[in-house]
């Protein structure tokens, strides 16, 4: 990078950067880790010996502390697949079942949207269908930061909620599920996308706001015919940037796919065991007539269940990684 003719080639001096950031993402708190314990083990003995009490418990603090980032780098390096650093495109879908799963996904996404936030991700509404009452049917987000995809693919699959529904007068118990699906965005992805295998579709966009929005039919719709993708978009004023967006939507959707066949097809010659099939239940909610949230993969169970709504996540997430990866 130190060279006067680093920028000469800016797609390859940009492909350098981001390299030497993913790299500072490991380097950067190993040092700061290793640094803080070898204070801590410098200064404890000492302040032992004299008795200060007070400085004993700041340094067996500073210790836990050492421990709570010793296992946050233990989980990232879980995320050591070749994706694992890739911003991504977050899908949220209802199920059947009408107006209770279109309120289910809507919760969902706040969910998740604040879990992102405590992460430090920016999320990008790409997408967004309301439900007919309330909630919404589907939405989609573009997720950027720190190995997005590598901790959101522990997300992908079935969501089941069981409660006492607010749209039933006679307040039955109801069980709605909502799909989640991650891909990792690949900017440079080689994936040969024929013009005649593409559906386009385009129509008026929905939502709040913006004087585009219900006059032009700027928001687009994009079928590969052979493989039964869809893709759409609408965040965009132009329908020419949303059909982009579709079309690298599209090649990420592909690339991830073939990833996927020649991964299945390895793990059939190896006998690999755990699979995690795209579609299958992951994780029930239960809010009536108990509080309990529990992951079908790693059988963890977490009881405060407005914690979990509120984005805490990490327990289910962490727990996927580590018998995963």
């Amino acid at each position: 990078m130190a060279e006067p003719d680093f920028w000469g080639d800016q797609t390859a001096a940009q492909k350098i950067i981001e390299t030497c950031n993913r790299l500072r993402l490991w380097t950067v708190p190993y040092k700061d880790v290793q640094s803080r314990f070898r204070d801590v083990q410098d200064l404890l003995p000492e302040a032992e010996e004299l008795g200060d009490a007070e400085l004993v418990k700041e340094l067996l603090a500073s210790l836990e502390e050492v421990e709570r980032q010793l296992s946050e780098l233990e989980v990232r390096k879980m995320l050591s697949g070749e994706m694992d650093s890739k911003d991504c495109y977050f899908e949220i879908n209802a199920g059947a079942g009408g107006t209770e799963s279109c309120d289910w996904a809507e919760m969902l996404s706040r969910m998740y949207q604040r879990w992102a936030a405590k992460k430090g991700w920016k999320v990008d509404v790409i997408d967004r269908l309301d439900g007919d009452v309330a909630g919404i049917k589907s939405i989609t987000y573009r997720i950027s930061g720190q190995f997005p995809y590598g901790y959101c693919k522990s997300e992908k699959g079935v969501h089941r909620l069981v409660r006492i529904s607010p749209f039933d007068a006679n307040a039955k118990r109801h069980t709605s599920f909502v799909s989640v699906d991650v891909t990792p965005i690949v900017e440079d992805a080689e994936v040969e996308v024929r013009t005649e295998d593409l559906r386009v579709d385009t129509y008026r966009a929905s939502g709040a706001g913006g004087q585009h929005v219900n006059k032009t039919d700027s928001a687009v719709r994009m079928t590969h015919m052979p493989t039964g993708i869809v893709v759409s978009c609408q965040s965009e004023r132009s329908q020419i940037q949303n059909r982009e967006t579709c079309l690298k939507m599209l090649k990420s959707k592909l690339y991830e796919q073939q990833v996927q066949e020649t991964r299945e097809k390895l793990q059939a010659m190896g006998g690999e065991k755990k699979e995690i099939a795209w579609g299958s239940q992951i994780r029930n909610y239960v809010f009536q007539p108990y509080t309990l949230v529990k992951d079908t993969r790693t059988k963890v169970e977490v009881g405060n269940i407005q914690e979990v709504m509120d984005g805490e996540i990490d327990v289910f997430v962490n727990a996927y990684l580590k018998e995963f990866g």
